[in-house]
């Protein structure tokens, strides 16, 4: 067993992301491993580029209100403690609602993340439909 000890805490790239964004890294795997863990902290309307990840990507939503949305499908509303999944080679983005932080973990493996454009202010406006029922 080793206690790890932890980066400090970054800045998203402008290249990635819009707004203020900064990340944990929890761990980063060394072969074989690729697995991958980091907190992510969203400033009130800040978000991802829309990307896609070569294995996938879980996101576990610790704070706030999360707005995702994959190509081509409705804008989605996430609450804590819920948990998306999105599958190998799937365009999207996510980050947080108007007026609120908003923190997830994000589960992946490997560097494999293709990096698109930037999500335009009319898709991140859309209305989205709701995790809850």
């Amino acid at each position: 067993m080793e206690v790890l000890k932890r980066p400090p805490t970054a800045k998203g790239p402008a290249e990635w992301f819009t707004g203020d964004v900064w990340f944990d890294v929890i761990h980063r795997g060394e072969e074989p491993s690729r697995a991958r863990a980091n907190t992510v902290k969203f400033a009130p309307g800040a978000r991802t580029a829309w990307h896609s990840h070569g294995l996938g990507q879980t996101l576990l939503i610790v704070e706030g209100v999360a707005l995702i949305q994959s190509r081509g499908a409705k804008l989605v509303e996430a609450h804590p403690g819920d948990v998306v999944w999105t599958p190998p080679g799937e365009e999207h983005w996510h980050g947080a609602a108007p007026g609120q932080f908003m923190i997830h973990l994000a589960l992946w493996e490997g560097d494999d993340t293709s990096w698109l454009e930037h999500v335009t202010d009319a898709e991140y406006g859309a209305a989205p439909s709701s995790t809850r029922a």
